[in-house]
């Protein structure tokens, strides 16, 4: 009997013996900065890796927001002006498919800035688009364009 006195003694002296090291340690990062700041970027570098699971999951939520309706203003079909109708047709489209007609047409053409690619040079049909200029930007000539819709 007292054989196991003594094996039961032992087995609670080593979880004592593991709370108190467990302790020791703590106090032991404290007081060496170095050391636990070398351990804190392996600690961050875990959640970075959860992190970059979790915007795949993400990924997966954000499809049912590509499924949104377009604006119907964009859809609504607009009836370009003569000068316009020499480049894109005399039919009735969306903004979205004058604009993508327009942009054939430019590369077509090659008429974008070899350069400065944000650039359109006009040729003989765009200059009356374009009111007269011989250059404009592409964010100009949806505003200019627009000035041909009905």
């Amino acid at each position: 009997m007292a054989t196991a006195k003594k094996a039961k003694k032992p087995a609670a002296k080593k979880p004592a013996a593991k709370k108190p090291a467990a302790k020791k340690a703590a106090p032991k990062k404290a007081a060496a900065k170095k050391p636990a700041a070398k351990k804190a970027p392996a600690k961050k570098a875990a959640p970075k890796k959860a992190a970059a699971k979790k915007p795949a999951k993400k990924a997966a939520a954000k499809k049912p927001a590509a499924k949104r309706k377009p604006n119907p203003a964009f859809m609504k079909p607009m009836t370009p002006s003569g000068v316009l109708a020499a480049v894109v047709g005399a039919l009735a489209q969306p903004r979205t498919e004058i604009t993508k007609k327009i942009w054939d047409y430019i590369k077509k053409n090659k008429l974008q800035d070899a350069i400065n690619k944000r650039m359109i040079n006009a040729d003989e049909k765009l200059k009356a688009i374009f009111g007269g200029k011989g250059q404009v930007s592409m964010f100009e000539m949806t505003k200019l364009v627009n000035k041909h819709l009905k």
